[in-house]
C-alpha cells in the first residue's frame, strides 16, 4: 500500500507524459521502442544533438595528446565517439522509461565519462556538460531536476578546484553546466507540455466528431422513425385496397409518395448540416489525412485571419488542395497558409501536372471560386511541388 501511495505521489509531482508522440507513447511494446527511436522528434534531437557533440572534438584532442602510442590514442577517440552516441541515443531512450528508468540513463552517460579519466583525468568535467543537458531531457520532477544539475554543477566545481586550483578562472565550466542543462530542462518541458496539449485537442476532435455523430443519428431516427412507420401502414392499406377500391388505393399511394419526399428532404438537410464546411473543420480533417498519409502538416494556428464571407469557401479551398496533395503529391511536407487576402496550400511533391488545371475537383472548385468573386491559381510552390493559390 505505501509503494502504491509513492508510485502515486510520484506520478503526480510533475509532467510525466513524454516529449515522444502520442501515437509511440501509448504502444508499450518492443516495437514502440524502435518507432521512439526513430521517430520524427527523435530524429530533429539527433540533428540538434549532433551539432553539440561537435565540441567532443576538444576531448578527443586531448586524449590523443595524453595517448602514449598510437593504439591508446584509437582506443581513447573510440570511447569518446561510443560518449557522444550514448548521448544522442539516451534522450529518446529516457522517454521511453518511467522516472527512475531516466534517472539510470543519466547516471550511466556520467559513469560512461569516467572511461576517459585514465587520459585526461578530471578532464572528463568538460563531458559533463552533455549529461546536465540529458538531464534536462529527460523531464523528470522539478525537484529532481534542478538539484541533480546543481550537484553535476557543484562537482564539476570541486573537481577543477583541486585540479587547478581555487582561482576565478574555474567558474566558468561549472557555470556553463548549469545554466545550459537548466535551459534544455525548460525547453524539455515546453516540448512536452505542446505535445500534451496537441494529444488533448486531438482526444477533443474525436469527442466533437462522436458528439456530432450521434446528434445527427439522434436526428436521423426522429426525422425517419414517424414517416417510415406511417409509409409501412399506407402502403400495406393500399395493397389491400388495390382490388377493392382502386381510387382509394391510388389517394393512399400518393400520401406513400408525399411522405417520402418529405421524409427525403429532412433527410437531405440534416445531412447537408453534417456535411457544412467550415474552415476550422477542414483544417482538422487537413491534419488526420495528412498523417495518415504521412505528410508533415504545416497549418495555421489560428482562422481569425479569414474574414466572415469567405470562411466556407476558405473551407472549400483547404479540403480540395489538401486532397489534391494527398492523392498526387507524393510529397513530404504540405504548408496552408491563410490570410485576410490570400490562401494558399502548397506542398514539396512532384509539382504541376500537365493535367492539374483541368481536375473535375479543381474545375469545380474553380467553379466555386469564381462565382464567389475571387480568383484561383494553380502552378508550382516555392516548395518545389504543387501550389494552389486563391485571391480574395
Amino acid at each position: 500500500m505505501d509503494a502504491e501511495l509513492r508510485d502515486r505521489r510520484d506520478r503526480d509531482a510533475g509532467p510525466d507524459w513524454p516529449i515522444r508522440p502520442p501515437s509511440v507513447a501509448s504502444t508499450p511494446s518492443g516495437g514502440s521502442l524502435r518507432e521512439l527511436l526513430f521517430s520524427r522528434g527523435a530524429v530533429s534531437w539527433y540533428t540538434g544533438g549532433a551539432i553539440a557533440t561537435i565540441w567532443l572534438v576538444t576531448i578527443a584532442q586531448d586524449v590523443v595528446a595524453a595517448s602514449g602510442s598510437v593504439a591508446s590514442a584509437v582506443l581513447g577517440v573510440a570511447l569518446v565517439v561510443v560518449f557522444g552516441l550514448a548521448f544522442l541515443v539516451g534522450a529518446p531512450l529516457a522517454w521511453s522509461l518511467p522516472r527512475r528508468g531516466r534517472l539510470l540513463v543519466c547516471a550511466g552517460l556520467l559513469a560512461l565519462s569516467f572511461t576517459l579519466f585514465p587520459w585526461i583525468g578530471w578532464g572528463v568535467v568538460g563531458a559533463w556538460t552533455y549529461v546536465g543537458v540529458l538531464v534536462g531531457m529527460s523531464v523528470l520532477r522539478w525537484a529532481v531536476t534542478w538539484p541533480a544539475i546543481l550537484a553535476l554543477g557543484a562537482a564539476a566545481l570541486l573537481a577543477e578546484g583541486f585540479s587547478y586550483g581555487w582561482s576565478e578562472g574555474i567558474l566558468w565550466l561549472p557555470a556553463i553546466i548549469v545554466s545550459i542543462s537548466l535551459m534544455m530542462a525548460a525547453f524539455a518541458r515546453t516540448t512536452a507540455a505542446m505535445n500534451q496539449l496537441r494529444a488533448t485537442q486531438s482526444q477533443l476532435e474525436s469527442l466533437a466528431v462522436e458528439r456530432e455523430r450521434n446528434r445527427v443519428g439522434r436526428d436521423l431516427h426522429d426525422i425517419l422513425g414517424h414517416s417510415l412507420t406511417v409509409i409501412t401502414v399506407k402502403a400495406e392499406l393500399a395493397g389491400r385496397l388495390v382490388d377493392a377500391d382502386p381510387a382509394r388505393a391510388r389517394s393512399e399511394i400518393a400520401e406513400v409518395e408525399g411522405l417520402a419526399r418529405g421524409a427525403l428532404a429532412d433527410v437531405r438537410a440534416t445531412v447537408a448540416g453534417f456535411r457544412g464546411v467550415n474552415i476550422s473543420g477542414e483544417l482538422a480533417a487537413a491534419r488526420s489525412a495528412l498523417d495518415a498519409a504521412g505528410i508533415e502538416p504545416d497549418l495555421p494556428s489560428s482562422t481569425d485571419s479569414i474574414p466572415s464571407s469567405h470562411r466556407e469557401l476558405a473551407g472549400w479551398v483547404v479540403r480540395e488542395g489538401v486532397t489534391n496533395v494527398v492523392r498526387h503529391s507524393h510529397a513530404h511536407l504540405c504548408r496552408v497558409t491563410l490570410g485576410p487576402r490570400e490562401i494558399e496550400i502548397a506542398d514539396d511533391g512532384v509539382g504541376p501536372s500537365t493535367s492539374a488545371g483541368s481536375s473535375t475537383g479543381l474545375a469545380g472548385l474553380r467553379e466555386r471560386v469564381e462565382a464567389a468573386g475571387a480568383r484561383m491559381t494553380v502552378g508550382r510552390s516555392d516548395l518545389g511541388g504543387f501550389s494552389l493559390r486563391v485571391s480574395l
